[in-house]
């Protein structure tokens, strides 16, 4: 018997606890390897959590409405061959997803602890198998494309060693291996693009492996296998998406909901748990792409999926499944829900999206008809999709406000050009302009903290690390915004060191996960194209977003022993745009005020190179 370690996930680089929602299975339970075990909530997202094996539930450490540490080992499995067998799969009563694993992918997975009677190759009892799934490389990331495999079935690997390479939208990078042992199977090859928690790879982890892992190949299950890459994502997909026929709650789901819920639906994310949510209560797809988000990115948390019910409910009638009673203006007798809803009178409309409805997608001949032939169709690539859906969910979850301010940045520049040869000569890098506005950003931050906010619902989330993320403009004309990391511990060399780096990696496409994410603010400059200011749109979640405008000599008036004289300085415009569900034109005002006083403040005594 093994003890295997059920321990608390990492839901992104800027979560650090979860807290326990329900345990679906208790103590001596049997549960299958990927079979949902509990149900857990963090700031920005609710999830299930699979068994990582198959066996008997030991022991659970931490009880429901506990909040967890990420890492922590919140409960223990004993893993027996002998306790997985097939035959008692049916026997937990919540087990839908159990249904459908055993015939396809465990039989094409031989190595697998969760086969006792075909698992030749490892013995679990002396070390079992670990599964290499495919990372998460981003809060906005769902997938990945395999680009190459370092090593090959039955070569030996170390713990951390790097097993693969990987490519998603933002990055590319190594995938190392979570333990040591042999390479028993690969599951996807090269080229292949699997969603973020898919099953990619097994390692026996036992001291001894017999060559069959290495050979695996040529028997008929192993060669099914590979052939069927396809088959192997389903355990993933029915551990998050609840199957529809055996939910005993389904008897009180309306008629309307009868095609289920997308994992991703126009460009949205749903979690297992809204999903779940969402079926037991019978609202349709389009009423869940209607509800406003309130969590990373306008995803829809728990929270919102509640309060929208709590909305529904206090309606007379569902308005998708009686349009004659509604008071609408919409003619046709089937409306859309995100419309019907809308136009209902509500109590709680900010938890609804006017204007949430899925644009209609023409195809290539509509759009020709609607435009005539002189033009050129371009689909976007995935970053541009992810770049323009989540500027639309920007606009639709903060309200903007845009606050503009003259600075006198001359002192900046005489700063620059004085050290600029000196700090290329010792650092090797360029000294440019945006440390001199980042530092000045984090001083204003230490001044009036609350603008270095998120939102999640009612409640404001305050920040006591800043992040501050930087957009840097690609090659292929995308967009990506590294981050650097505490940026108010750092000296203005280290700044300034971290902006040489993060942008030399972001063109090179070699930024990792944790450079991409976690930023508590934004800045972007413009006025690299002679900008001279903009309304730029808040990087969700966060809550303010400051622009640089170009830097221009221009004539200004001063004061000058009294007398009014015309002088040339250097001046450029600086925008802050803030969330004003929680900042204030008071606030913002003050923010950006403790920006201009800052640069203008600079100068060698407070600004060590």
């Amino acid at each position: 018997m093994a003890k295997i370690d059920v321990v608390m996930p990492k839901m992104g680089e800027s979560i650090q606890e979860g807290k326990i929602l329900n345990w679906l299975k208790k103590v001596g339970d049997r549960v299958e390897r990927d079979e949902t075990l509990l149900e857990i909530s963090t700031d920005k997202v609710d999830t299930e959590v699979p068994a990582p094996a198959a066996g008997v539930v030991a022991q659970i450490l931490f009880n429901v409405g506990d909040t967890v540490e990420v890492g922590t080992v919140i409960a223990y499995i004993e893993t027996d061959v002998s306790a997985t067998v097939p035959s008692a799969a049916p026997t937990p009563p919540p087990a839908p997803a159990a249904a459908p694993l055993p015939p396809p992918a465990l039989v094409s997975a031989a190595p697998s602890a969760s086969v006792g009677q075909s698992a030749p190759s490892v013995s679990v009892s002396e070390g079992g198998i670990v599964d290499v799934i495919m990372p998460k490389m981003g809060e906005s990331i769902q997938e990945g494309k395999i680009l190459n495999w370092l090593k090959r079935e039955g070569d030996k690997v170390e713990r951390d060693e790097a097993l693969l390479e990987i490519s998603t939208d933002k990055v590319d990078t190594e995938v190392p291996a979570p333990a040591s042992g042999v390479l028993a199977k690969i599951l996807f090859q090269v080229g292949d693009t699997v969603e973020v928690g898919a099953v990619i790879a097994r390692i026996a982890t036992s001291a001894t492996v017999p060559p069959s892992a290495s050979t695996a190949p040529t028997s008929p299950a192993m060669a099914s296998a590979s052939n069927a890459p396809a088959s192997i994502p389903a355990p993933a997909n029915v551990m998050q998406a609840p199957m529809p026929p055996p939910m005993p709650a389904v008897s009180s789901v309306p008629a309307g909901n009868s095609g289920g819920i997308a994992r991703i639906s126009s460009g949205r994310f749903y979690s297992p748990l809204v999903r779940s949510i969402a079926k037991v209560e019978g609202i349709t797809q389009q009423e869940l792409d209607s509800i406003v988000g309130t969590g990373l990115e306008g995803r829809v948390t728990k929270h919102d999926v509640l309060a929208y019910l709590q909305t529904r409910r206090a309606k007379p009638a569902p308005s998708v499944h009686v349009p004659q009673t509604s008071t609408t203006v919409v003619p046709t007798p089937a409306p859309t829900a995100a419309r019907v809803v809308a136009e209902a009178p509500s109590t709680a409309s900010a938890q609804v999206s006017i204007a949430a409805p899925s644009p209609t997608i023409l195809t290539d001949e509509q759009i020709y008809k609607k435009y005539g032939q002189q033009i050129e169709i371009i689909p976007m690539d995935r970053v541009r999709e992810r770049i323009a859906v989540h500027m639309v969910q920007s606009v639709h979850t903060s309200p903007h406000v845009t606050l503009i301010a003259e600075a006198d940045v001359t002192n900046i520049v005489r700063l620059r050009e004085r050290y600029k040869a000196e700090f290329e000569q010792r650092e090797g890098q360029k000294l440019t302009f945006t440390p001199f506005f980042i530092y000045a950003i984090v001083e204003a931050v230490k001044r009036y903290p609350m603008v270095n906010v998120s939102v999640e619902g009612t409640k404001i989330i305050r920040h006591k690390n800043i992040h501050c993320g930087m957009a840097t403009a690609l090659p292929d004309g995308n967009l990506i915004v590294p981050v650097i990391k505490h940026a108010d511990m750092q000296s203005f060399t280290g700044i300034a060191r971290s902006v040489n780096d993060l942008a030399a990696r972001a063109r090179a496409k070699k930024l990792t996960p944790d450079d991409i994410s976690g930023g508590t603010i934004t800045l972007t400059n413009f006025g690299t194209f002679h900008i001279l200011t903009g309304t730029p749109i808040i990087n969700q979640p966060q809550c303010a977003i400051v622009g640089l405008g170009a830097i221009e000599k221009r004539p200004v008036v001063r004061e000058l022993d009294g007398q009014d004289v015309v002088v040339v300085r250097s001046m450029s415009y600086i925008s802050v745009t803030v969330d004003h569900r929680v900042i204030d034109g008071m606030l913002g005002g003050q923010f950006l005020k403790a920006i201009v006083d800052t640069i203008h403040g600079m100068n060698e005594q407070n600004v060590r190179m």
